[in-house]
């Protein structure tokens, strides 16, 4: 029977501020939990290294063991807690604003409610140096040689306030998301190795001249079968997965750079600046020179 946010006994514990990346690590006994009736104005990341822990929001459900990295999307009553019969619960959180470009990878693993759940298989040890690593950039003024990540003392808390240190600390969030998903895709079973090489392609350079007959080229298939066994394993075709990491990789270029709207299209692999600006548009929701003022406005 679905578990309601509204129900359970913990207590509601306001989240941080929306505008602020804050991050710790807590390794929690049983009985500790966190109820927030009315959800969070921001995104909550959570790893969790031991113990397990169970997270909900809505009426959707996980429970996180030792490498799994659970989101929590904002505005969505949530609540998380120590799991039944678990002896404790090790993890590492932080709240934040996402950067747009973050949905794109998260979105297949959403349970529902806008919680997504990642097994990041073989990739724990590089995002454990990076939440390290976050922690330690919250703390840096800017000055100086920037600090080296430690091993964390159980409730350590920093919050980055200066420009610098929450640049640096979304970009360490930002390697967590793409280590996390590109390591369950890869993991993926039942999908066919040459499409996976594929898609591998794709996600490695959106903006290189890919075409559906270079990629079947590329894995010794004919277009047409490349084609169709493509969009039977994937869901999408070639040219949709294709689209969607060029549209992606021309946010993250509108997001981090100063370069041009009609630079941006180009390298992300668009030939017509006109054709760019009308899949973005219906994509976002809005013209990229728009996107990009938008994205300053919330990271400062």
């Amino acid at each position: 029977m679905p578990v309601r946010a509204d129900d359970l006994p913990e207590p509601a514990v306001p989240s941080p501020p929306p505008g602020l990346v804050t991050v710790g690590r807590f390794d929690q006994p049983p009985g500790y939990g966190v109820h927030r009736p009315g959800g969070a104005d921001s995104w909550l990341f959570t790893w969790t290294t031991g113990g397990s822990g169970t997270l909900g929001q809505g009426t959707s459900r996980v429970t996180a063991g030792a490498g799994d990295l659970v989101v929590l999307g904002p505005g969505v009553p949530h609540r998380y807690a120590v799991a039944p019969g678990a002896r404790h619960w090790a993890f590492w959180w932080v709240h934040c604003q996402a950067r747009t470009s973050w949905a794109g990878r998260l979105g297949p693993y959403d349970v529902g409610h806008r919680l997504y759940a990642v097994s990041a298989g073989h990739g724990r040890r590089r995002i454990e140096t990076a939440f390290r690593r976050m922690l330690a950039d919250a703390r840096w003024t800017g000055d100086g040689t920037p600090p080296d990540p430690a091993p964390p003392a159980d409730g350590e808390v920093a919050v980055a306030h200066g420009t610098t240190a929450r640049e640096l600390a979304l970009c360490c969030i930002e390697e967590i998301v793409l280590v996390a998903t590109a390591r369950d895709r890869l993991s993926r079973s039942g999908v066919d190795e040459r499409i996976r090489r594929a898609e591998a392609l794709i996600t490695a350079d959106p903006g290189a001249p890919h075409t559906v007959r270079s990629l079947a080229e590329g894995v010794s298939l004919s277009p047409s079968r490349f084609a169709h066994l493509f969009t039977e394993q994937l869901g999408d075709s070639p040219t949709k997965v294709l689209r969607e990491a060029r549209l992606g990789h021309a946010a993250r270029l509108l997001e981090a750079t100063e370069l041009p709207v009609e630079r941006v299209a180009a390298v992300s692999g668009f030939v017509s600046p006109f054709h760019f600006n009308r899949v973005f548009r219906r994509r976002y929701g809005t013209p990229p020179g728009a996107y990009r003022s938008a994205q300053r406005r919330i990271d400062g």
